[in-house]
């Protein structure tokens, strides 16, 4: 499972033109699922996304996580995170779970992740054109993978 999180100040995700999840600040997660993960890596990842800190202190270092500044979080499915660019021009997503596996494992994320928050998460919807838009804090971007585990 692999995690693009972005610290912003707002974010939001609209299907068909309806916003459908937003967040006022705190982190947008776009998420891929791959299809050797397990729910054991959906919470490992929500877990260390919650505990992530890269919030600033009162000194200004990054020292807080959005759990400790009550912030949200804003999870987007992104099945293109687990694209391989090995060969050619054209992305492969051989890697990426089919819907019947990637979706029961996107739920759980969202569960996992609203527990280690305290509080709902907000989504955009599985396999649906999704326009995201967000104001990035910093900015602050890291990648995170279930498997590496870094």
């Amino acid at each position: 499972m692999r995690a693009v999180v972005q610290r912003v100040s707002s974010a939001s995700v609209k299907v068909a033109g309806v916003e459908i999840g937003a967040i006022a600040g705190g982190l947008l997660v776009l998420l891929g699922v791959g299809h050797e993960d397990t729910p054991a890596d959906a919470q490992w990842l929500a877990e260390k996304v919650a505990a992530l800190r890269i919030f600033e202190d009162a000194e200004g270092r990054m020292n807080r996580s959005v759990v400790d500044v009550t912030g949200g979080i804003l999870v987007v499915s992104q099945f293109t995170l687990l694209a391989s660019t090995r060969k050619g021009t054209r992305p492969s997503f051989n890697d990426a779970a089919r819907p019947e596996v990637a979706i029961p494992l996107y739920e759980a994320f969202k569960r996992f992740a609203a527990t280690a928050l305290g509080r709902p998460v907000a989504s955009g919807e599985f396999g649906a054109y999704m326009e995201i838009a967000l104001v990035n804090d910093g900015p602050v971007t890291l990648v995170i993978d279930s498997k590496v585990r870094e």
